[in-house]
């Protein structure tokens, strides 16, 4: 009896985690479906420009995220790491269906086309190597740049996909925040904004984590 019931759990939590993979493919289809069928439109020269930025930035934190999972085996980097790949694989649907040149190419973890990234990565690795606290400061970096990098591309662009990717990602980078915040906190320390402004910090983690949409 008891071997049936066994049996019959270990069925349906197999039926479970096929579902929740059927989830994740549905949810990354239905994103990727929707860039696509939102109308093609001329991109000005700031479009241009922060497609090429937002790709190998989203690149940086899935990168980092990497390497520090690899230094402390903690699942908050790894558990974000996925959804940067997310991230930069949404940005790399806008440059195929524009026909523009991906700067990421073959590049391998932790290689970047942009110097100025290339730099941010080594000391962004090499300080959260240093302790846990760290790890999670820079965490928290990674997402004030990238939210502040992003409302300053949203406010420069009106295609609708475009707007709709960055509107995603922005979402997902504030929930990223509230995540490495909280860690810092638990730890007895605090995180100041560096990019955002100190008041948007405010509002991000003392608000409840975003839902309804991607990431």
């Amino acid at each position: 009896m008891k071997t049936t019931v066994l049996l019959i759990a270990i069925a349906l939590n197999l039926v479970f985690v096929s579902c929740q993979k059927d989830e994740v493919v549905a949810t990354a289809l239905t994103v990727t479906s929707q860039i696509e069928a939102l109308p093609t439109e001329t991109l000005n020269a700031d479009e241009l420009a922060s497609l090429q930025q937002m790709r190998e930035e989203e690149k940086l934190a899935r990168d980092v995220y990497a390497a520090l999972y690899e230094k402390w085996q903690i699942n908050v980097f790894t558990n974000i790491l996925s959804s940067e790949q997310k991230h930069t694989d949404a940005v790399l649907t806008l440059l195929n269906k524009y026909g523009l040149a991906d700067p990421v190419g073959t590049n391998l973890v932790g290689v970047f086309t942009d110097s100025n990234l290339q730099s941010l990565y080594t000391q962004l690795v090499t300080l959260g190597s240093t302790s846990v606290l760290d790890a999670y400061k820079v965490g928290a970096t990674i997402e004030d740049l990238d939210i502040f990098d992003l409302e300053e591309a949203l406010s420069k662009s009106d295609n609708q996909d475009i707007k709709y990717t960055y509107d995603l990602l922005t979402m997902g980078s504030r929930n990223h925040m509230r995540t490495f915040y909280s860690q810092i906190v638990s730890l007895g320390s605090s995180y100041s904004a560096q990019f955002i402004s100190q008041t948007e910090l405010e509002a991000i983690v003392t608000s409840a984590k975003e839902t309804g949409r991607t990431w």
